[in-house]
């Protein structure tokens, strides 16, 4: 894939979590010295020339230098993190990914950005499931959004029937990720163990 910074799209890191499983921020758990949200930031830079964190504790990432958001709304999870992001991002789109994904994949992340032509959401899908949070949302969705919030429906994928969706599957995905090991996520301590993040 091209070098440089993707075009129209803003790069957005939710740092909203309570980590309650993990037992602490899992954020700012320090992995050969770096800490997990920072191993996020180091390809995120590499991608969106503007980057904001929405959290509600923004003097823990004061340390990033970025630009950071409390939810507009909060108590509402993930939802209520994009919705705040899409608000607030300079670009009509946002890349929207969780804090505590350790191998984010650059070349899968500009490929999710080439695909959203005509589309509102850009989301991989695999097993059944959607990573909904490695994944470009516009700001055409602010409107859906607002009616979920208005509904109290607070599921991400509650609003993929509402808008234009580019699901991703899993066959594309392989291409740039064989081992899909971007949707990696650390929720407890052991798991960080089993990651073996030595090799990071």
């Amino acid at each position: 894939m091209n070098d440089g910074f993707i075009d129209g799209v803003s790069g957005v890191i939710l740092a909203g979590g309570k980590s309650r499983r993990y037992g602490k921020n899992k954020a700012l758990v320090d992995i050969n010295g770096i800490p997990l949200i920072k191993r996020v930031l180091r390809v995120m830079e590499t991608l969106f020339p503007s980057i904001v964190v929405v959290t509600n504790t923004p003097d823990d990432y004061a340390f990033l230098n970025l630009p950071m958001f409390e939810d507009k709304i909060k108590g509402l999870g993930p939802l209520g993190g994009i919705f705040t992001g899409l608000n607030v991002i300079s670009e009509n789109a946002g890349f929207f990914v969780a804090c505590d994904m350790p191998f984010l994949n650059s070349d899968l992340i500009r490929y999710l950005a080439s695909v959203r032509q005509g589309f509102d959401v850009v989301v991989p899908t695999f097993s059944g499931k959607f990573e909904a949070l490695h994944a470009l949302y516009t700001q055409n969705c602010l409107p859906e959004i607002d009616q979920l919030i208005h509904d109290d429906v607070y599921q991400i994928i509650q609003l993929y029937p509402s808008v234009s969706v580019r699901y991703v599957e899993e066959h594309e995905m392989r291409r740039f990720d064989p081992e899909l090991k971007s949707f990696s996520n650390i929720n407890k301590p052991e798991e960080l163990r089993k990651m073996k993040l030595n090799s990071l």
